[in-house]
């Protein structure tokens, strides 16, 4: 059994697994799946008589911390129970490609050229993480939900709202992908 949890699983599992998720919130209490609410519902258990945003009973919604508070905690046990040695793998012409913008470095989940302290303070990190960061929360604002909210509870509700938003999230990180990104990482 613990062979079994020390390897990844295959994306199938994953997949139905939180596919599973969505009919349960619904069964057990009308609840729907999203990430992004939470920082709503933290704000307005810190600030109850600020903002008119955040004046509603939040602690209907307090399910979601224990979600949230969750997943953290999976991560924490993932990363501190079962470490992976290994560098990532990763597609060899990508490599090259990554190799070109000066990422060499793949010895964890983010390379290190990008996702750290030191490179914050550059105009490509300034640029990416500062920047990119205002604009996913503006986006999941503006959307009204993160991708997870869209994508896995919106469709499965059959929802067109969420289609356009979970389309437009792809159409995004297509653009920033093969588009914005290499010049960017030429700064």
């Amino acid at each position: 059994m613990l062979q079994t949890l020390q390897q990844p699983w295959p994306w199938y599992v994953a997949g139905a697994l939180i596919g599973l998720i969505v009919p349960a919130l619904l069964l057990l209490g009308n609840k729907h799946f999203g990430i992004s609410a939470n920082l709503r519902h933290a704000c307005a258990a810190c600030f109850p008589a600020g903002i008119k945003f955040f004046q509603y009973d939040w602690r209907k919604e307090i399910w979601n911390f224990f979600f949230v508070g969750g997943i953290l905690a999976g991560a924490i046990l993932t990363i501190q129970l079962i470490p992976n040695p290994d560098p990532v793998v990763i597609h060899p012409a990508l490599e090259r490609e990554l190799a070109g913008y000066g990422i060499i470095d793949h010895s964890g989940l983010q390379p290190g050229e990008l996702f750290s302290w030191s490179s914050l303070f550059t105009v490509r990190g300034l640029i990416m993480l500062v920047g990119g960061g205002f604009l996913v929360g503006f986006g999941t604002r503006y959307a009204g939900g993160c991708t997870s909210g869209h994508a896995i509870m919106g469709l499965s509700n059959l929802q067109w709202p969420s289609l356009v938003a979970t389309v437009m999230f792809m159409a995004g990180g297509l653009i920033m992908a093969n588009l914005l990104l290499p010049y960017i990482l030429h700064l």
